[in-house]
């Protein structure tokens, strides 16, 4: 049971309590009531708001509506007055734009070009909404007129500064493509900056709005013509550099003429005067072989004006295609693309049938010279065919895209030249073969023949052309005349596919067919000596000559492809020809021989019959000596190595028996006058021999 305090207590408490609980819930009221006052007071002013806004909203959308309806009417007005003024534009268009069309584009072509605009949208207006009107044949008059000005600018334009190339330039351009060290690249300016942008501005307006491609047929034909005065300019500069100087320009010797580029000029090695270089060098070293005639015209007399020629045909070729790439790097800015290529083909064709029509004349100039054995001249085909092959790649480059006739040309050029290549070397074979044995024409000192000079000097030539003449043999036979064992990995169906090893040993057969025809042919030509001492001297000469010529050139290495032991052959044929000249000697050794000499007894006089014996051997010593010095002194051995060599072996010979027979009978008492058959002592006799073969002793 609580206590009652406790229970007093604690009723308080709960009364404490429960007033406070009353006092807040009077607090809550009092606000709810307040709260409720509020929210009608509210309610009231939005709808008032309400009221008023729908006032205001019915009175505002009239005027909205009306005033938009005048703003309409206002646009349509000036839409109108636009349309008026656009439209009365038209009918003042020939008008402002006459004095314009009539004056030209020229020095002005932005505002020639806008009146031309606006002529254009005057014919397309009236074309539109008026085609029967007066105005409408004004304004394509005065368009005609306009387009026909700017085709005129455009011509003259193009006449005005496409200038011809100078050769120099070309020639600096050609030679660019052989610079080791990096240089500036030449580039070509045919027309200046200015001039072109306006000519392909009004080549873009001809094409777009003039709807003539008429311009098309005068840029080619313009163009065309400078291409060509290029490269005939070219030629021109070779032509006027050999007369002025005397010496051709060759792209194989450096020219520091101040008319000549700067840069380092076209290398093309293997030039027909290197054969006539080492005609010189070979003359220096004895082995000259000027006196013995031929039928073959000699390659050291040829004129160089077939040098000029061919560095002039080769760099024209050269010149060509690197303008021609110019050129249409020039087309593509001024030409529509799908015209390109065709306008191209027109624009070279002027230049590129001038190149193909020398080359046939070359071509025919080399049937001709076959026909009249004329080798040299035919040599003219080599470096050309040769060029021609290297530039191929680029040439179809360059005629990609252009009618079939065209791209042709050049590969039926290359067949030209290769047919005639292979048919010069097979009558060159032929002809060292069946070169005649004219009496007249012999050396009548035994020296080298001309025939000889020249058949080397034809096939050092082919060195420089290994595969071009190989590519000659190759292209008409393929191996088949000279019996070669072909390799399938070599060769295939077609005639032209070939290795360099194949071409190799091609030429390799080919040259000892020459040499072999020639050794008969001197062979034939040694009989024509009616003394076989001679006839030796000539053949050592001429063999010696081979030889010697075989070794200082590659032709040596190219020859033992197929034949091991050519060289050797050459020595025994060399010492063969020396020892038949040595028995010429015999006549005159014989006389004093041991085997020959009477037979006598020491201190016994000597019978009339012994004497008699003595002297004929003196005297038919003497003679024979004096005779064979006095003939073989005029026989040539321009070899020194060799003459030096001969005369020391016969010198020893002949010395050692006379030597022997001087000292058998130097003191026998045959005659009473003894100098006058012993002319000579040893030492003199050695003396007569070692002036052998020298026409100024």
């Amino acid at each position: 049971m609580i206590p009652p305090q406790e229970a007093s207590a604690r009723r308080r408490e709960i009364e404490d309590k429960l007033k406070q609980e009353e006092e807040t819930l009077s607090f809550i009221r009092d606000n709810l009531e307040k709260s409720d006052q509020l929210t009608k007071n509210m309610v009231s002013i939005l709808s008032s708001f309400e009221s008023r806004l729908m006032k205001l909203e019915n009175s505002i959308i009239p005027v909205h509506k009306q005033t938009e309806n005048l703003q309409r009417l206002q646009e349509n007005v000036e839409k109108t007055l636009s349309c008026l003024d656009h439209v009365i534009s038209y009918y003042h268009v020939a008008s402002d734009t006459e004095k314009i069309i009539r004056e030209g584009p020229t020095g002005r072509l932005e505002e020639y070009l806008g009146s031309m605009a606006k002529i254009q949208k005057a014919v397309e207006y009236f074309q539109d909404n008026s085609p029967d009107s007066p105005e409408l044949n004004k304004v394509k008059l005065l368009f005609e007129r306009g387009k026909e000005s700017l085709e005129s600018e455009f011509r003259s334009l193009m006449t005005r500064h496409s200038k011809v190339v100078s050769p120099v330039l070309i020639l600096d351009l050609i030679s660019g493509d052989d610079e080791l060290e990096v240089q500036e690249e030449v580039v070509l300016e045919h027309l200046p900056e200015s001039a072109l942008q306006d000519v392909v501005r009004i080549s873009h307006w001809l094409v777009e709005y003039g709807r003539n491609h008429d311009f098309m047929n005068v840029y080619y034909q313009i163009r065309s013509s400078q291409l060509d005065r290029s490269i005939k300019g070219l030629k021109e500069h070779f032509r006027k550099s050999s007369s002025s100087s005397g010496v051709p320009y060759s792209p194989a010797i450096p020219n520091k003429r101040k008319d000549t580029p700067t840069k380092k000029p076209v290398k093309r090695p293997g030039t027909i005067r290197k054969a006539q270089n080492l005609l010189k060098q070979y003359s220096q070293h004895g082995l000259d072989g000027k006196k013995g005639g031929s039928n073959l015209i000699p390659l050291e007399g040829r004129d160089d004006m077939l040098d000029v020629e061919t560095d002039a045909y080769i760099h024209c070729v050269s010149a060509f295609v690197k303008l021609a790439q110019s050129e249409y790097q020039l087309l593509t800015d001024i030409i529509p693309e799908h015209h390109q290529k065709k306008t191209f083909d027109s624009l070279i064709q002027d230049a590129l049938d001038g190149l193909m029509l020398e080359g046939e004349n070359i071509v025919s100039a080399a049937r001709k010279a076959i026909i009249r054995h004329d080798f040299s001249t035919v040599l003219t085909v080599f470096p050309i065919l040769r060029h021609l092959k290297q530039t191929k790649p680029e040439f179809d480059q360059v005629l990609q895209g252009t009618a079939a006739s065209t791209k042709n040309k050049l590969p039926g050029l290359i067949t030209s030249m290769e047919t005639i290549g292979a048919k010069a070397l097979e009558d060159f074979a032929d002809n060292i073969k069946n070169d005649p044995d004219k009496e007249y024409n012999m050396p009548k000192d035994g020296t080298v023949h001309e025939l000889t000079s020249n058949a080397i000097l034809f096939l050092q030539q082919l060195l420089d052309f290994q595969e071009t003449a190989g590519a000659m043999l190759a292209s008409q036979v393929l191996g088949d005349t000279y019996n070669i064992p072909l390799d399938p990995r070599e060769t295939s169906s077609s005639a032209t596919s070939y290795n360099s090893e194949f071409s190799k040993r091609l030429l390799s057969t080919y040259i000892c067919k020459v040499l072999g025809n020639l050794q008969l042919n001197l062979l034939s030509k040694s009989k024509v000596y009616e003394d076989p001492a001679l006839s030796a001297i000539f053949l050592h000469n001429n063999y010696n000559y081979i030889l010697k010529s075989l070794e200082k050139s590659e032709l040596i290495q190219l020859v033992a492809v197929t034949q091991k032991t050519a060289e050797r052959s050459y020595r025994e044929h060399i010492e063969q020809q020396i020892q038949t000249y040595q028995r010429s000697w015999l006549k005159v050794t014989d006389y004093i021989t041991e085997k020959n000499l009477p037979v006598f007894q020491s201190g016994v006089k000597l019978r009339d019959k012994e004497r008699q014996m003595i002297k004929e051997r003196f005297k038919g010593f003497n003679d024979g000596l004096e005779e064979l010095c006095k003939i073989q002194k005029a026989w040539a051995v321009p070899d020194t190595e060799q003459r030096d060599r001969i005369r020391q072996i016969q010198k020893k010979i002949v010395k050692e028996t006379y030597g022997a027979f001087l000292q058998r009978y130097n003191n026998v008492p045959f005659t009473k006058n003894p100098e006058k058959y012993v002319k000579y002592q040893v030492d003199q006799v050695g003396d007569m021999i070692d002036r052998l073969f020298d026409t100024s002793a």
